[in-house]
């Protein structure tokens, strides 16, 4: 079946230096002549004066691409116009008229994926590098577009067919000359497999929290200074401060970037006992979102007590002693502490130094780039569920190990898109903006 050629704009909308719209497909090359780009050299930029019927468009720097050599494995081509509105709709109403039609939304990635030119590990990475907004996102997904992930999931379904292919050699040759047992010697294949999967799954939160935000929430009894501090941190007055307890009712949440990472932080209704409840309402969801953080700033007033707050800080949580400018009361709480004072300034470089040394930890302890979505980690956890799986069978029935060791082969293929893609495809590319 011939493919639509297809065209978007690759650059931000509105008025700009330069607007670059995109071409793919088999209909590239007549395109371009219609509109007067002759005579370009592949992969050289021309200067072109682009017209369609008598009607002048722009005088364009025009690149073409010859399949398979470029982005989508397809004729190719990117017209760099002048960046007015009006320059731009004329060259798409030119394409239009000329049978080309405007791309959905991450269809120029997803004919790479369908060409061979990346696997769908990698394409996802693309999404993620035009959405970074931090130094470790970006990382991260280069490291991912770059294949460092795609190879890491190929060795482990390497290890796993050779392991498959020692058991159904026994099963599958039982008269012929190979070693007894032979399925047998799977097993610290397996075994060593079964690890690197369990790392793998154990570490999966990692990229997960690099790409989509580290989860801190401010909690604490009420006045013990949350607001104050959440003000302090994304440096704007963002929630209301007041000397009433209970005004903040909740939660608050805003986004910053510490340390290069991406930070969610959330301030929360002090926690208490109440029977007014809208306040009560405030509480729950504040315990709610308090279960649910990668770190607890547990924030203190002097004589507060541990109260509720106590119930919901975790080992590895850090104590905020907060007004530690009315006074110098030990706070004795078994936790790590921080004294800050919100209305001096005092201690707070101090407390942004700590967390940011804890997102390095936290965020930085193992060679990018980690699992960076949900899907992959479901599918490393059902691989590691048949590795198990398979690596008991080997000592009952090594026939029945098979299943399981397919079953797992299968789970770390659509990682990648391998096989089993097309009911992931639409959810996969739907995120992706126009154009790309």
């Amino acid at each position: 079946m011939t493919q639509d050629t297809i065209f978007a704009l690759a650059t931000p909308p509105g008025r700009g230096a330069i607007a670059v719209l995109r071409l793919s497909g088999p209909a590239v090359a007549p395109t371009l002549e219609a509109l007067g780009a002759t005579k370009l050299k592949p992969r050289m930029a021309s200067v072109r004066d682009l017209s369609q019927d008598g009607q002048h468009i722009d005088q364009a720097l025009v690149l073409r691409f010859v399949a398979p050599h470029s982005y989508t494995g397809e004729d190719s081509a990117e017209l760099h116009l002048h960046g007015g509105r009006a320059v731009v709709e004329a060259a798409s109403r030119a394409l239009i008229a000329l049978g080309v039609r405007p791309a959905e939304p991450g269809e120029f990635t997803r004919r790479a994926f369908q060409n061979g030119r990346m696997d769908l590990a990698q394409a996802e990475a693309v999404a993620d590098l035009i959405d970074a907004e931090t130094t470790a996102q970006a990382k991260q997904a280069l490291g991912q577009l770059d294949g460092k992930l795609s190879e890491t999931y190929a060795g482990f379904r390497r290890d796993l067919l050779h392991a498959l292919a020692l058991v159904e050699a026994e099963i599958d040759f039982p008269d012929e000359e190979v070693p007894d047992n032979l399925a047998r010697t799977a097993g610290p294949v397996l075994e060593r497999l079964a690890a690197d999967l369990r790392r793998a799954v154990d570490t999966g939160r990692r990229g997960e929290r690099v790409r989509d935000g580290y989860r801190i929430v401010l909690i604490g009894e009420t006045n013990a200074g949350k607001s104050s501090l959440f003000n302090a941190l994304v440096a704007r007055e963002a929630a209301i401060v007041t000397p009433i307890a209970g005004t903040t009712r909740d939660v608050l949440d805003a986004d910053l970037v510490i340390g290069g990472y991406a930070v969610t932080l959330s301030d929360t209704a002090g926690l208490r006992d109440s029977a007014d409840p809208v306040e009560a309402e405030g509480v729950r969801r504040a315990r709610a979102r308090a279960e649910g953080a990668d770190l607890r700033l547990w924030v203190r007033a002097p004589g507060d007590p541990e109260g509720t707050a106590a119930e919901y800080a975790q080992p590895g949580d850090l104590v905020v002693a907060n007004k530690a400018d009315l006074s110098v009361d030990n706070v004795d709480s078994g936790f790590e502490t921080v004294r800050v004072s919100t209305a001096s300034g005092e201690g707070l470089t101090g407390l942004h130094d700590w967390i940011a040394a804890r997102l390095a930890r936290d965020l930085s302890g193992a060679d990018f780039p980690a699992v960076t979505r949900e899907r992959h980690r479901l599918r490393l956890t059902e691989a590691l569920a048949g590795v198990e799986a398979g690596r008991a069978a080997l000592e009952i029935a090594p026939e029945m190990a098979g299943d399981d060791l397919r079953r797992a082969a299968e789970a770390l293929a659509r990682v990648t898109g391998a096989i089993g893609v097309e009911d992931i495809l639409g959810q996969v590319f739907s995120t992706f903006c126009i154009g790309k």
